[in-house]
């Protein structure tokens, strides 16, 4: 009979066993590799074995099987992962899949995911929170395209542990020649991108062997078991080598005798009389109190929520970093970076995105393609764009200076998204390789003479009026008439219209839409230096995309910045159309041209809009002179 124990020692003893749960490492790994690799069946029969599944789990499995399975009678531990339909029908895994589990050693959290190439987005998704990656490889296929996609895509996102498991043994009779070709050529290719940690196991999820047990089938493998790895490798990064970090997610002030900054702290530590900097600002201050919801700590270290109270009153905000004053991360606002693309729609240089790098959102332009990636080759490719799921290191511009650490040093300091700016979706994932600009490099050279005194002189108002509209609208035509009424009336005026800017600064560009957004990018920098030079700018371009129009508002002030839309349908356009420019786009002659074969996207909210087939010119431009008089 078993000894029953007092009620308090059995207190006592959950105590002690939900503490040693509760202070259990955890580990993020990831699953990836070909089609039908098994990655499904290794997390299906890890959880089985491991003793993991409920009752009721384990009956849905035994039904799923029979329904969708590919074992005949047996149990289909790959039905365990492929949650939605689609994966079961087609015997795929589309979607990343996330499962917990714990050991008496670890908890672990593995993303199973997807091996098409189209879902590359997906299993970058996968990564980016992982310590590990489990490379799957069959062993009758060997190393594949998919391999060293994954590998490359791993490395890339700082993953520096991989397994690689040799899968379906059994099915090339457990030969330990055909497991150390695999090896050898897997670990040149783990040299060649980068991966430090590399150790190889020969298994078959399937039959459980090397799985949680060495198998009597492998006597030549004197290696750990799967499970054995899992529990027991060292994924730990040195980030008090790096001193403190810790970005700004929110300032605490519930009264006028406490401000504190609450966050996470991602490297280093810090105990009470630290001196401290804050990032971009750079000014800097000593750490009073380390408060927790628990009580005032003496130190706290990487990994810990907290909130600081500092010795000076410093303006720090949201997305600010807070680090170790004697070894602070740099600041910059441009940088080389490795950008990932998920959005539906083209990467194109000089068009303005939102970058969120921690809790911090900035302005950013990707300025410069420098070589699009084979992620399947590796090789380094020219390109003007990227689409869905393409690689590419870029240059970076960003409106405002950003604490930042290399992603090889500091994952939450060099890893970043951008957003579209008028659907909010995230469009790209990036890792930060270096700056190519200290942002303390560059200032504003403080001038006397100032767009008020030049505007003064003038007796006038500076502004850009941005025409837009298809080609054959009347732009051009309403733009040259305004400015010819301005000048009668002594105004200071430049006209910059689209062909007249194509014979000089803008002479090497064509009509792709990567060429389109440096167009209005160029031609909206010169138009906010003549505002600043205190004239009135005409500005008549047919600026298609939403996107660079909004970017062109936002070079200016307030009211300086009047979008005039002028509005006809195309039928209209086409028959305006002297120079027969429609005509050779329907013909197939002329490509990417707006209305025919590239599309045009209608201003919602322009100050302005004049319906060029309904009114003479000269009534449309007596209304521009009109909304400018008002205002």
């Amino acid at each position: 009979m078993e000894a029953i124990l007092p009620a308090s020692d059995a207190a006592t003893a959950v105590a002690a066993y939900l503490q040693q749960h509760e202070t259990k490492g955890l580990l993020r790994f990831i699953t990836c590799g070909s089609v039908d690799d098994g990655k499904s069946t290794l997390i299906g029969r890890l959880l089985h074995d491991t003793r993991l599944l409920f009752d009721d789990q384990l009956a849905t499995l035994e039904a799923d099987s029979r329904r969708h399975g590919t074992q005949g009678q047996d149990i289909d531990f790959a039905l365990l992962v492929d949650g939605l339909a689609a994966e079961r029908e087609q015997g795929i895994t589309i979607d990343v899949a996330y499962r917990f589990f714990s050991t008496e050693k670890r908890k672990f959290i593995v993303a199973d995911c997807p091996g098409h190439e189209q879902y590359t987005r997906n299993m970058a998704t996968g990564a980016s929170t992982a310590d590990l990656a489990v490379v799957l490889v069959d062993a009758r296929k060997g190393l594949l395209t998919q391999t060293r996609r994954h590998s490359y895509i791993v490395s890339l996102l700082g993953i520096r542990h991989v397994l690689l498991a040799v899968n379906k043994m059994d099915l090339v009779d457990y030969d330990e020649g055909v497991f150390e070709a695999i090896v050898d050529g897997y670990r040149e290719l783990a040299a060649q991108l980068g991966i430090e940690h590399v150790t190889c196991l020969p298994l078959s999820a399937l039959r459980g062997d090397n799985m949680l047990q060495r198998s009597d089938a492998m006597p030549w493998y004197r290696g750990p078991t799967l499970l054995e790895h899992l529990e027991t490798v060292d994924v730990s990064r040195k980030s008090s080598e790096l001193g403190l970090r810790m970005p700004v997610q929110w300032v605490c002030r519930p009264d006028s005798s406490f401000r504190g900054f609450a966050g996470t702290i991602v490297a280093g530590e810090v105990q009470a009389g630290d001196e401290i900097v804050a990032l971009p600002s750079g000014r800097r201050s000593t750490v009073a109190r380390i408060v927790t919801a628990d009580g005032d700590l003496a130190r706290a270290r990487a990994g810990q929520a907290v909130t600081l109270t500092l010795g000076d009153e410093l303006d720090i905000s949201r997305g600010d970093v807070i680090a170790a004053a004697h070894n602070p991360p740099q600041v910059a606002d441009q940088f080389a970076v490795h950008l990932l693309w998920l959005g539906e729609h083209a990467l194109l240089p000089g068009r303005p995105y939102w970058l969120k790098i921690g809790a911090r959102t900035v302005g950013a332009t990707v300025t410069e393609i420098k070589h699009k990636v084979d992620v399947n080759t590796q090789e380094h490719l020219a390109a003007k764009h990227l689409e869905l799921n393409e690689v590419a290191y870029c240059n970076l511009h960003l409106d405002q200076a950003v604490a930042f650490e290399p992603y090889a040093d500091n994952r939450e300091l060099g890893a970043f998204i951008l957003i579209d700016r008028q659907s909010y979706a995230t469009v790209a994932a990036g890792t930060l390789d270096f700056a190519l600009r200290r942002a303390g490099n560059i200032h504003w050279q403080h001038v006397d003479v100032d767009k008020a005194a030049r505007a003064r002189i003038k007796h006038q108002q500076p502004r850009c009026l941005w025409f837009t509209g298809l080609s054959g609208s009347g732009k051009s035509t309403i733009a040259n008439l305004v400015e010819k009424r301005l000048l009668a009336m002594g105004q200071h005026t430049y006209l910059l219209d689209g062909d007249n800017v194509r014979h000089g600064l803008n002479k090497d560009l064509g009509f792709t839409d990567e060429d389109r957004v440096e167009n209005i990018r160029r031609v909206a920098e010169v138009a906010r230096l003549m505002v600043d030079a205190g004239l009135i700018v005409l500005v008549s371009f047919i600026s298609p995309f939403i996107a660079e129009r909004r970017m062109a508002r936002e070079l200016f002030g307030d009211g300086e910045f009047v979008e005039i839309f002028v509005d006809a349908p195309l039928e209209v356009a086409e028959q305006r159309d002297v120079k027969g420019l429609y005509a050779k786009a329907r013909a197939g002659e002329i490509a990417n041209f707006t209305g025919i074969d590239s599309p045009y996207e209608r201003p919602a909210h322009a100050e302005i809009v004049l319906e060029s087939a309904a009114e003479a010119t000269e009534e449309l431009a007596a209304r521009v002179l009109r909304y400018m008089s008002r205002h």
